[in-house]
């Protein structure tokens, strides 16, 4: 990805096509968007440290990668010294890099991770594993004091699916494989393993499984801790390996402390992963409810149903209407349509355009189990109210689904700060926090006296509760630091999460970003369990210190 931003290079977030955007935002965040964007500075303008890296750390890495894998090149210090958090990337455009990896390298096998990581310690270096670096918890950056020599390990030629053993639905996979390969390689052979987070293109299967990601679709697969069986994992006292098997009763478990562990642990080298035949139809459907409060219930009921749906997601109208917003210029046809829509609903069954929800349920099997779903989903939906709109708004959302993060720098690129925070709760609990989390974040706007935006969407259910996925955005205030501003309003949202039953993040892992909520979130036996945990493995701190707690 780029350094100053999400994605690549040749891609970027447009209002040009979106009639409804630019008075959208003019509205709620008072920023003009046809103003011309604040562009980053260019990478010979950054002031960077030299390199620090031992000529015998040098040759050490070389012997363990080969010369042409070990890099001191500033653009890739640079791409590597953080992840893509709203304070990674202000920093990034203001030139603020106190601290970058002195060295990047790239190793082709795990005997290559092994020697890199003996070299590390060795040296007494620091060693910080690199994905996709699309870490929005600020699991990447290495402490503005380390003065120790700072080695990012990029894992990303490890990319491949080793063996799939299609008797038992396991693939044993290398963990710097993106998104878009896995599904590729998985596919070619019938499979699929059904993980599409946001980050989908520029995230990597180490990372998801480093930092406990859910994907799109985890309401059917599970989320990565759900998926993944096995780990093979390089750790200062040898290889860490975990079997495959469905189930164990071996003490606590290492698997699950290796999943979550943002390198603290080891370098994740290989997982096996529990993968699914490639469904023979699938189809994402709209629907409109009359209130968030329908929808909330709606998603609840599914869930306790005997219903297997891949995705059960519904906005809050603030949400909705953003996403009204973002439309394409309608042909006349889709004029015609809209207003018949609109005239049902208001007319035929009393909705107010202000107040209702714009969700999508996704089916996936076999054309028989996804026409028995939709009707026996339709039945629960409409007990709440809701409507079917059709295939077509769940087809654009398909396809448009990981994009969203380009709209975050399209914002910042003109002054406005935006950001996200998710948290998981209780189906009892949804309500209190999603209030309490409007009514806090609202406050902080008005004692930072910026125009802000507030909305919501719940994009995972569970059988016990949902994942509630909050974004905000203001215009920041001239004269303040933009940054002690953001930490105002996500102070806010991250302390409403624990006082009302919820937990710090429900897929965007700690990293420094949330490790002040940590205690509160899992008590402080539990904080100095993990403290005890990381400091027995790596006792001296070679292992992405700082992180997590």
């Amino acid at each position: 990805m780029k350094w100053w931003g999400w994605g690549r290079e040749d891609v970027a977030f447009s209002h040009e096509d979106k009639p409804g955007l630019a008075p959208f935002i003019g509205e709620h965040l008072a920023v003009d968007v046809s103003q011309t964007p604040v562009p980053p500075p260019a990478l010979e303008e950054l002031s960077l440290h030299e390199p620090q890296l031992s000529s015998g750390l040098r040759t050490a890495l070389e012997a363990a990668v080969g010369a042409e894998h070990v890099s001191t090149d500033d653009e890739d210090r640079v791409v590597h010294a953080r992840g893509k958090s709203l304070r990674d990337l202000v920093r990034q455009r203001r030139g603020d890099l106190p601290r970058l990896p002195d060295v990047v390298v790239r190793p082709g096998d795990e005997e290559a991770v092994r020697d890199v990581l003996a070299a590390a310690l060795s040296a007494d270096a620091v060693v910080i594993p690199f994905g996709g670096g699309s870490s929005i918890s600020g699991s990447l950056e290495a402490a503005a004091g380390e003065a120790r020599t700072v080695i990012s390990v990029d894992m990303g030629r490890l990319d491949r699916v080793l063996a799939v053993d299609a008797a038992s639905r396991l693939a044993r996979v290398q963990a710097g494989v993106f998104g878009p390969h896995l599904e590729d390689q998985l596919n070619a052979q019938g499979f699929t393993l059904g993980h599409f987070p946001d980050s989908f293109t520029h995230s990597t299967l180490g990372g998801w499984i480093a930092t406990r990601s859910s994907g799109m679709q985890s309401d059917r697969y599970g989320d990565i801790a759900d998926m993944t069986r096995g780990l093979r994992v390089v750790t200062p006292a040898g290889m860490l390996v975990t079997r495959p098997v469905p189930s164990t009763s071996t003490g606590p478990s290492v698997r699950e402390m290796v999943l979550g562990s943002e390198g603290r642990l080891g370098l994740i080298t290989e997982a096996t992963v529990q993968v699914r035949r490639r469904p023979a139809s699938r189809v994402i459907l709209g629907y409109l409810f009359p209130t968030f409060t329908a929808g909330l219930a709606a998603m609840a009921e599914i869930a306790a149903s005997e219903a297997s749906t891949s995705v059960t997601r519904v906005s809050d109208a603030p949400e909705t209407q953003f996403s009204f917003a973002t439309r394409k210029a309608p042909t006349p046809l889709d004029r015609v349509k809209s207003k018949a829509l609109t005239a049902f609903l208001t007319g035929r069954r009393g909705f107010d355009p202000g107040s209702m929800c714009l969700s999508f349920i996704g089916y996936e099997g076999s054309a028989v189990h996804v026409a028995a779903e939709r009707k026996s989903v339709g039945r629960l939906v409409a007990r709440h109210g809701g409507v079917c709109i059709g295939a077509s708004p769940g087809a654009l959302y398909d396809q448009k689904k990981f994009d969203t993060p380009y709209i975050r720098d399209f914002l910042l690129e003109r002054g406005a700060v935006a950001d996200v925070s998710e948290t998981a709760a209780p189906w009892s609990e949804l309500t209190a926090l999603y209030d309490t989390a409007r009514s806090r974040v609202h406050a902080a706007f008005g004692e930072l006296a910026v125009r802000g935006y507030l909305m919501c969407h719940l994009s995972h259910s569970y059988h016990a509760g949902a994942c509630l996925y909050f974004t905000f955005a203001f215009k920041a205030r001239s004269g303040s630091d933009e940054l002690e501003q953001y930490d105002v309003v996500k102070s806010a949202l991250q302390q409403s999460f624990v006082d009302t039953a919820g937990t710090l993040s429900h897929h965007h892992a700690v990293g420094t970003e949330h490790a002040r909520w940590l205690e509160q979130d899992i008590s402080a036996p539990g904080a100095a369990m993990l403290k005890a945990l990381f400091d027995g493995t790596d006792p001296a701190a070679n292992l992405n210190p700082g992180k997590i707690v």
